[in-house]
């Protein structure tokens, strides 16, 4: 997926969309903007003084030194209080933007957690996370600087103009004349750096994913002697990204000498009018041109504040419509209003006439049925690819099924809290997942309310004690991301001590002996008869020696059942299973 955007263009519909959160913040907004208001006229007026100073107050023969004292304490004044104004209203829209930016990411993270496996299934890690960090932290210049910039320049202009033509209409239009081809080229200019940043910022996007995938697959990386392959990739990842950035530099540089052209224009047709009212009599032009040559630097540099703050708002639009893709991202798996909630289950499972596929016409399952007894143990073997895992995420519904239904004691999976179905199903993974902590905690991941006690009884249980014994701490040691400091089988005996401490009606183990060794296995594997006693589970496993004890094995191929029975049974038969015994 990539995350260029279709346009380079504001969209307004993202932007009214954030500016809406600021709705929860409305006093102290409004206090930002009264000050800002306030600080933006203050700033206008200082051109209007001088200008009275120059014509006024200079030729006058009494109490000029008094009147000239009393507009230069005023300028004093003013300038103190435009100094000190925008820190205030600048830290108040920190706090607001602090603010919606916190409620942003609190509910993209959390809308994150509700979306399907199909979501991620279909998105690189790295670009789901820089939508969460990147992306929401620029925005929180958008609150204290894009906006409050906007909000400015269009004050000023607006003010500026308007005191302008107070002034004198004919030299606001000299004025307007040197800015409004001005405003035009540097807005031509900024389209085209406006196109280069969305080509910088899919590229940059690409980098920072295949960051992410170098980091978690490091190990395949280094076994495969790729680290020499994966940095030349990288390199030439961000020389790609640094020359594009080099095109942007060298075309915003560009408004440098056009601006400056323009001003001098500007300046030499004040003059020239200047001289022309001069030479008709009018003797107070002196004050009125310095003014306006005030006014035109205060009023040029909003206008060109402006084409530089549409295109950041480009960017902000941008970046919203990646945030609000993930927001807008309807939650295809969730609880009806409805829902009822399971709870003292036998473990009865049912699928009836599913047919199921990860992409729309290629089905994985096709008119699947299979009916398992309360207590039942059921082994699920087969080809790679062939939906023995499809099971699973259908019962456990990590994806719902396309046709037909997935019943739990009768009740429809779709019908009943997704809590209190995940509540009765413990799941195994094959490749287990363990977060930052200490080994207690990940024990306790599922079961949050459990002692330390029950946590250690339960690692004792399946043999994980082992594992806390190897370190000074125990089971208070401390583990990194992922489970770092152990080895893929111990990881697998804390996720085996996770289920049991859960206890729930139905287990299921995916590949879940595949990373321990034969002889931990042979050592658990008594724990674990002890452990499903008189529940209902569903075992994938490649190690036949796993799945003999099954009251069903399952030889899933060709999208349904192909073979079914006990072990003897199936070896009798000599067919698929049996195939697979002897190639084992």
């Amino acid at each position: 997926m990539d995350e260029e955007v279709k346009t380079d263009k504001v969209d307004v519909k993202y932007l009214g969309r954030i500016l809406k959160r600021i709705a929860p913040y409305k006093k102290l907004f409004l206090t930002a903007l009264f000050l800002l208001i306030f600080s933006s006229v203050l700033s206008l007026l200082p051109p209007a003084i001088i200008r009275a100073v120059i014509n006024e107050v200079i030729p006058m023969e009494e109490d000029r030194l008094r009147t000239f004292v009393l507009y230069m304490a005023g300028l004093a004044a003013i300038g103190l209080l435009t100094a000190l104004l925008p820190y205030f209203y600048r830290s108040i829209m920190g706090t607001v933007g602090h603010g919606i930016i916190t409620d942003l990411r609190r509910e993209i993270f959390s809308h994150l957690q509700e979306l399907p496996f199909e979501y991620y299934d279909t998105r690189p890690a790295g670009k789901i996370s820089i939508r969460v960090t990147e992306y929401i932290n620029e925005l929180a210049d958008f609150f204290t600087s894009y906006l409050l910039d906007a909000i400015v320049s269009v004050l000023k202009i607006i003010v500026g103009t308007v005191l302008m033509l107070c002034i004198s209409p004919l030299l606001t239009a000299v004025v307007y004349a040197a800015l409004i081809p001005l405003t035009v080229c540097v807005l031509l200019v900024k389209s085209a750096v406006r196109k280069l940043f969305r080509t910088h910022r899919a590229k940059n996007s690409n980098r920072n994913a295949f960051i992410v995938e170098s980091i978690m697959g490091e190990k395949v990386i280094k076994n495969y002697n790729r680290s020499d392959y994966n940095q030349k990739v990288y390199y030439d990842l961000q020389e790609d990204s640094f020359k594009t950035w080099m095109k942007i530099v060298r075309r915003n540089e560009l408004n440098a000498p056009v601006s400056e052209f323009f001003w001098n224009a500007g300046t030499l047709a004040l003059y020239a009018v200047a001289f022309a009212l001069l030479s008709g009599g009018d003797t107070a032009i002196a004050g009125t041109v310095i003014a306006f040559l005030l006014y035109m630097g205060l009023c040029s540099e909003p206008l060109l504040q402006i084409t530089a703050i549409l295109q950041q708002l480009a960017q902000v639009s941008a970046n919203l419509e990646r945030i609000y893709e993930t927001i807008d991202t309807p939650v295809s798996i969730a609880d009806k209003v409805d829902a009822a909630v399971l709870h003292d289950i036998e473990g009865k499972v049912d699928f009836n006439d599913v047919t199921f596929g990860y992409e729309a016409g290629i089905p994985v399952l096709e008119h699947f049925d299979l009916h398992v007894r309360a207590g039942e143990k059921i082994a699920l073997v087969g080809p790679t690819g062939a939906g023995k895992t499809t099971v699973i995420n259908l019962l456990t519904r990590f994806y719902d099924v396309g046709e037909g239904s997935v019943t739990v004691d009768g009740h429809n999976v779709k019908d009943v809290t997704l809590h209190s179905l995940r509540k009765e199903i413990g799941v195994l993974m094959q490749e287990p997942f363990l977060f930052r902590g200490s080994i207690l905690d990940n024990i306790r991941y599922g079961t949050p309310e459990a002692t330390d006690e029950e946590c250690i009884e339960a690692a004792k249980r399946i043999y994980a004690d082992r594992v806390a014994a190897r370190f000074p701490e125990g089971f208070s040691s401390q583990l990194g991301e992922r489970g770092e400091g152990l080895s893929a089988g111990e990881k697998q005996l804390i996720s085996f001590a996770r289920i049991v401490l859960k206890n729930p009606r139905i287990i299921i183990l995916d590949e879940a002996t595949s990373a321990i060794d034969s002889e931990t296995e042979l050592l658990i594997q008594g724990a674990l008869d002890t452990i499903l006693a008189g529940k209902t589970a569903f075992i994938v496993a490649h190690r036949l020696s796993t799945i003999r004890k099954a009251d069903r094995i399952l030889y899933i191929s060709d999208k349904g059942i192909a073979e079914e029975g006990s072990h003897e049974e199936l070896m009798a038969r000599r067919g698929r299973y049996y195939a697979l015994n002897m190639r084992k």
